[in-house]
């Protein structure tokens, strides 16, 4: 589902060069659950954003679905991650004048824009709300109207809205308490045990467990798996 071969990716920081990722070879498997694991600077973010597609490496192949991400331009890029990957953030990066509805709503009104009728859209709205464990009465909630975890439902409803293969997962029990966030976890786990191939990039090590496999980043290398 994913590959990456000697893949690095460096920034400029005034005259000097720096590598956040060196000669980085990686495979997950269609259906798999990674967790990617390692201090800040060891090149987590960007390691997601490659898989992602908002990033594109300075040397090295990215494979996507058997897809050659490296030449593809921004539509292309755009349309990959619109089909393919559905992204999960610490801050849920919900549209806060938009109802929990609204929010999971928006990916479908971009993608098919006039070929789904309202009707349609908030069926499959309201299906995602549910497979995320949200109660149909918080659909029509703001978000400052619902708790840390309800938000982070509503983000993981949204990423499934245009049913993607992939799930990109950025800190996402980084702004909930322990317990909200084992409850997310576990979620994620059980659309993992769907089919949905899982990447969760994270500093907490109560989600290992839930992974098939972890792996340890420092200084833009792969060191333990």
């Amino acid at each position: 589902m994913i590959e990456l071969k000697n893949v690095t990716k460096t920034y400029k920081m005034g005259g000097e060069i720096i590598y956040a990722l060196k000669n980085v070879n990686l495979k997950i498997k269609e259906g798999e659950f990674v967790v990617i694991m390692g201090p800040s600077g060891s090149g987590k973010s960007t390691l997601l954003n490659i898989i992602g597609c908002l990033d594109k490496p300075d040397s090295g192949e990215v494979y996507i679905d058997k897809i050659k991400i490296n030449d593809l331009n921004d539509e292309e890029l755009t349309k990959i991650r619109r089909n393919k990957i559905g992204f999960v953030f610490q801050q849920f990066n919900l549209i806060p004048l938009l109802t929990a509805l609204e929010n999971v709503e928006l990916p479908l009104i971009f993608k098919y824009r006039n070929t789904l009728s309202e009707e349609e859209r908030k069926k499959i709205a309201l299906k995602c709300l549910k497979m995320a464990e949200l109660d149909e009465k918080f659909a029509n909630h703001k978000p400052n109207q619902l708790s840390g975890g309800q938000q982070q439902r509503v983000a993981i409803a949204r990423a499934l809205a245009n049913n993607p293969p992939i799930l990109l997962c950025d800190e996402p029990t980084g702004s909930l308490d322990s317990k909200t966030g084992g409850k997310i976890m576990e979620l994620l786990k059980k659309l993992n045990d769907s089919g949905k191939t899982v990447v969760v990039v994270t500093h907490d090590l109560a989600v290992a467990k839930y992974a098939d496999r972890v792996i340890y980043l420092r200084d833009g290398n792969i060191v333990e798996e």
